[in-house]
Order: structure tokens, then C-alpha cells, then sequence
């Protein structure tokens, strides 16, 4: 659950903001003039995976389109409740990488801390809408266990902040989990797979800004961005605040269908990226998450965008398209002459 005492609103914009994302199907419905008739559908798939958007990211679309790509993201559909053979609620096999509660271990070199199990928008696509963050929630215990662990494995040498969405963190707490993960001396790296700037860009604040560019550890912040109109001038400036930090700035998107399959959407996206300093970096394929199976492009069409992507764009604005598989030790890639 999102925090919301009236403290915590009093002490940051981003946290007001939050406190009145919108909650209810009806109220995101009737600020789009969109028809009625959705509601029924959008409560039933609510119920276990509810809505939440903030108004300034709901602002961003398009009145009276059902259709509208940002809207899609995150409306819940009729069609969620689908079961359909091949998604599961574990599609990356996050449970087998387990290695204490909330540290995750897949790949040489890195390991993945899911610091919160919170985010600041629901995305309809996620492939941890059905992760048991009650269950694993870091703890102080658990965040100590954590770090003793990182601490004992020299052949790590960049740690991943990852959640739900490590920026719900504050302020203060974010800065003190990086100073305790800095006396780990063979940390080269600090890692955030983030959605907030794109969606709460006022979460860019003087202190998030201060901590990256003080660390020790080199940051490399990954935002999601999957349509160039999410990048409104609000994110654009708060992606410049944290570009002058030293952070390197990628972006990953994922294919989803009705929302930036089409290859001049993806070729407006990375044009748009590389207009505020952000490098595409994946392309997701997507994680098949029960729940989420109307929004699968098929790897065969998914690789014949990318070949006409590269036809659009110069190389390094072209994102790699890949699909993550459980029990790989990377990224598997998804190209047009090997779909």
C-alpha cells in the first residue's frame, strides 16, 4: 500500500501528488469522457490488481479515446481475466533467483535488490502484479541479511535497486541504504530500474539529485518510457536534473500491442529519448504474466519491426529487442534473421 499520513504529504511534492493519483475506474473514465460501459469490465479486473495513475501522467492522454496507447497501460481490461496457456504469475522465474528475501540473483556480476514493493502507477503489463512483496518485504533484518551477503560475494560488482519501484523510497532512506551499500569496496555500480521520472517526474528532487552525483558508486539510472507522449516537458526537465547528476541514462520499453507496436511509434520514442539524453537500451518482448495476455506481439512480428526500426533510425538509437528467460544467464536476444 501507498503511504499517505498527512506528514508525508506535507514533506514532499511527489508524495501530495501520489496521495490523489486516481484510484477508481469511474473517476479515470469520466475525466476522459469515456463510455460507461467500461466500468463494469475495468472493477472486475481491478479487484485483484487495482488501478493507480497519477493525474499528471492521466493528463498526458487523449480525451474520448479508448484506444489512447497511455490509457491502455494502465485501464484494467476484461480481457485480464483470461488465462490463456504460457503465462503464469512467475514468467522470469524471480523465485528460483532468490538468494535471501528481496535479493535476487540471475546474472554474473549484478544482483538485484527489490528495496519496495510499491509503485507509483499500475501498469497493467507488469510482470510482478502477482509478486508476493507481503511475503519478502525488506525489512530492516532483511536489508541487513541482504548486504551482508553482497558483502561476502566479491564477484559482484554492481547492485540493482529494483521493486516494485525503488524511487517510492524517500529521500533519507534511499540515501542511507547507498551509503551502506558504498563500504561494500567491490561495488562499482549502483543500478535503478525506475518508472518515476517518466510518470512523477517531481519525484527528481534536490536530494535524489545529490545523492546520485555524491556516491562513490557510478549510478546508472534504466527508466520506462513506451511512447514518446510520456515524455511531456515536466519529465523532460526532471530527466535533465538527473542527467546532470553524472548518471548514465538508458531507457527499456516493452512491445506492447495497441500501445507502440508499430515501428515509427518505437523510431518517435528513441528520437524522442535521445532528445532528453536517454539511450534506448531494450526492447522487451513481453513477460508472459497471467493477466496481461492481450497486450503479446508475437516474436516473428516483434522481429520484423526491429528490421524495419533499423531502416528508421541510425544504430544507436535502435533498443535491443530481446526476451527475458527463466534460468538463462542473459538477456535472450530476438532478431529478424533469428526470431
Amino acid at each position: 500500500m501507498v503511504a499517505r499520513s498527512q506528514a508525508d504529504c506535507q514533506a514532499a511534492p511527489w508524495k501530495r501528488e501520489l496521495a490523489g493519483a486516481i484510484t477508481r475506474p469511474e473517476e479515470l473514465l469520466d475525466l476522459l469522457d469515456l463510455d460507461p460501459e467500461l466500468l463494469s469490465a475495468a472493477h472486475a479486473a481491478a479487484v485483484t490488481f487495482r488501478l493507480l495513475v497519477p493525474r499528471g501522467y492521466a493528463a498526458l492522454m487523449t480525451r474520448g479515446d479508448p484506444q489512447d496507447p497511455l490509457l491502455r497501460q494502465v485501464l484494467p481490461l476484461g480481457d485480464e481475466l483470461q488465462d490463456p496457456p504460457g503465462f503464469s504469475t512467475d514468467p522470469v522465474g524471480d523465485h528460483a533467483a532468490l538468494r535471501t528475501p528481496g535479493l535476487l540473483q540471475k546474472y554474473q556480476g549484478r544482483a538485484l535488490l527489490l528495496v519496495s514493493g510499491a509503485c507509483a502507477m499500475h501498469c497493467r503489463y507488469c510482470f510482478r502484479r502477482h509478486f508476493p512483496f507481503g511475503e519478502l518485504s525488506l525489512g530492516a533484518h532483511h536489508v541487513a541479511e541482504a548486504i551482508t551477503r553482497l558483502g561476502r560475494d566479491s564477484s559482484i560488482n554492481e547492485v540493482i535497486l529494483s521493486g516494485g519501484d525503488p524511487l517510492m523510497l524517500d529521500d533519507h532512506a534511499l540515501a542511507d541504504l547507498v551509503a551502506r551499500l558504498e563500504e561494500i569496496s567491490h561495488l562499482r555500480r549502483l543500478r535503478l530500474h525506475t518508472r518515476i521520472p517518466i510518470i512523477l517526474p517531481s519525484r527528481a528532487t534536490d536530494r535524489l539529485c545529490r545523492t546520485l552525483r555524491e556516491s562513490r558508486l557510478r549510478p546508472v539510472l534504466v527508466v520506462h518510457t513506451n511512447h514518446a507522449r510520456e515524455l511531456g516537458a515536466e519529465t523532460r526537465t526532471a530527466l535533465e536534473w538527473l542527467r546532470l547528476t553524472g548518471a548514465v541514462l538508458l531507457n527499456q520499453s516493452v512491445l506492447l500491442r495497441g500501445v507502440n507496436d508499430d515501428a515509427q511509434r518505437l523510431a518517435e520514442l528513441s528520437e524522442a529519448l535521445f532528445e532528453c539524453d536517454v539511450l534506448p537500451y531494450y526492447l522487451h518482448l513481453l513477460d508472459k504474466v497471467s493477466g496481461a495476455a492481450h497486450f503479446d506481439v508475437d516474436e516473428a512480428t516483434a522481429a520484423r519491426l526491429l528490421d524495419r526500426l533499423r531502416r528508421l533510425l541510425p544504430g544507436y538509437l535502435v533498443p535491443r529487442l530481446v526476451r527475458e528467460v527463466a534460468g538463462e544467464p542473459y538477456k535472450t536476444p530476438v532478431d529478424a534473421t533469428n526470431p
